[in-house]
């Protein structure tokens, strides 16, 4: 399927790309078709893009990347609407709020991570019992800090095949390494 996305011009978007969300996401329920897009940038951060509405696209990240202890608790009837029977095929995002002109300031939503079946191609947003997560938590220093981290690692091993294009693509699910920061209650 092809769509033009507001910020990333027309996008062609095969079934393999396709994240279903039956409940939506917070806010936005009526919006269940969503795929992921790498800009081709180095910033390592992804968007969420409606399918069913091209405005809409949430800026993501792996939580993994800044905040390596961050643990995702499923309930069992959260497993069950993920139809997640193995919880290794899931990937965790959370929602990133960058303001204009100051990605300083950019927070990430840790208390209502994104959980995605990378096998079933579901997803879904929950929100977490734990009170140690906050909606906004204050990020750059933690990115800027696992950026250098991979920078470094980079240029160590560095090669040809490794450049990325600087172009926005969907991603394939089935080609996403799964989360180890997922847990069942």
């Amino acid at each position: 399927m092809k769509i033009t996305t507001a910020n990333f011009g027309e996008l062609d978007v095969s079934g393999e790309e396709i994240i279903t969300f039956p409940e939506g996401i917070l806010g936005f329920p009526e919006l269940h078709r969503y795929c992921l897009v790498d800009p081709g940038d180095d910033t390592l951060i992804l968007w969420l893009q409606s399918l069913d509405d091209a405005r809409i696209a949430f800026a993501v990240l792996e939580p993994k990347i800044f905040k390596s202890d961050y643990i995702v608790k499923l309930s069992g009837q959260e497993l069950k609407q993920l139809k997640l029977d193995n919880i290794n095929q899931s990937i965790v995002f959370t929602i990133l709020t960058i303001p204009r002109g100051d990605a300083t300031q950019m927070t990430s939503n840790l208390k209502a991570p994104i959980v995605i079946n990378l096998k079933e191609q579901i997803g879904k947003q929950v929100v977490l019992q734990e009170n140690e997560y906050t909606l906004k938590h204050m990020m750059f220093r933690e990115l800027k800090a696992a950026l250098a981290t991979i920078e470094a690692t980079k240029a160590a091993q560095a090669t040809a095949a490794e450049a990325r294009l600087a172009t926005s693509l969907p991603i394939n699910l089935r080609s996403m390494v799964p989360s180890s920061q997922v847990k069942s209650l």
